[in-house]
């Protein structure tokens, strides 16, 4: 993927002939819920995936600064940021833990609500967005290298993200998805807090982004992200918590509803999207469980994190970096979370 410059839209994919592929019969009728997620994406025709195994290094070019490639974001804000890849789920992500099954079939999948303010269907709900990452953590290395226990074991602070070969970064993309996100949620009457919102000089660490969803006392939360893995490894994955119990971290609790909760995000967000689950990891369900990272080892509230797509592969690159692209992730992310919510 290349572009000119951060104030231009990169260029997107080709479009692609609805008459490219033939529908597919959704596999979900033949095997109950399981790969609704890839039996929706083939029938509206898909784009391309490789293949591929495991996570690359991530070290990316220092991102230009500016605007966003696609202006600021809904609020009128323009993050910005700095940095090669990391954080919580980066830093060694080799999809260790059994693979969960696909998302489940939810019966409203095909005709989403529409929203309705502060009166509306989530009116009471609390949703905690944990936009990865912090857009000035690269200036506060010391501080975000810092170890802190995440129940199973001591692990970084924080650390800077990842970024697209052409230097737009993931603490960017988390933040303008995250102002979509928390938009589209609010329409529904959510009540919706942000761990943070480049508002302060670094982080949160990883125990902290935790704790203010467990004090929030949060109905559902969610970590957004994007991979920093190598060509050719292609689409979004959800990162459920595995069952935890060891020292600060007891995940017993939540394992079950948050299971529910990715199964319904990840449906959701093929439909919304069309973008393909992970090729290289999850195998082709887009989830995976993990019992490695402190964001969800510390969690007392339903939670997942999503991987919306790897950064450094230029076809995904093209869509993470379309405005156009992140609405429809933030729709299809916020219909998942109404979707869990409402029952």
């Amino acid at each position: 993927m290349s572009y000119t410059g951060p104030e231009l839209d990169p260029p997107q994919p080709p479009r692609r002939s609805p008459l490219r592929r033939p529908l597919t019969v959704a596999l979900a009728a033949l095997v109950p819920g399981a790969l609704l997620g890839w039996g929706v994406y083939a029938a509206v025709g898909g784009g391309d995936a490789g293949t591929g195994a495991g996570r690359a290094g991530s070290t990316a070019a220092a991102p230009p600064s500016g605007p966003s490639p696609d202006g600021p974001s809904p609020d009128g804000t323009g993050p910005d940021g700095t940095g090669p890849h990391g954080e919580e789920p980066d830093g060694g992500r080799d999809g260790s833990g059994p693979p969960s099954s696909a998302p489940a079939a939810d019966p409203s999948a095909s005709a989403p609500s529409a929203p309705s303010g502060p009166g509306g269907p989530l009116r009471g709900k609390v949703v905690v967005i944990d936009p990865g990452h912090n857009p000035r953590n690269a200036e506060h290395t010391a501080d975000i290298n810092r170890k802190v226990d995440i129940g199973t074991h001591w692990k970084e602070c924080d650390t800077t993200g990842t970024a697209t070969d052409a230097g737009w970064p993931e603490a960017r993309f988390t933040l303008d998805l995250a102002h979509r996100l928390r938009d589209l949620l609010e329409a529904h009457g959510a009540t919706v807090r942000l761990t943070q919102d480049g508002d302060r000089p670094f982080g949160p660490c990883v125990d902290e982004r935790a704790r203010i969803g467990n004090e929030a006392h949060a109905d559902a939360a969610i970590s957004l992200h994007a991979d920093g893995s190598g060509t050719g490894n292609r689409g979004f994955h959800v990162i459920l918590p595995g069952a935890v119990h060891d020292g600060a971290a007891d995940t017993r609790a939540i394992v079950g509803p948050s299971a529910e909760l990715g199964q319904r995000v990840a449906g959701r967000f093929v439909a919304a999207t069309g973008t393909a689950p992970s090729n290289y990891l999850g195998d082709g369900t887009g989830l995976v469980t993990r019992q490695d990272l402190g964001g969800l080892n510390l969690s007392t509230v339903p939670k997942v994190f999503i991987e919306c797509g790897n950064m450094r592969d230029s076809k995904d690159a093209a869509l993470l970096t379309s405005g156009a692209w992140r609405q429809k992730a933030a729709r299809g992310i916020s219909e998942g979370i109404v979707s869990f919510l409402r029952g």
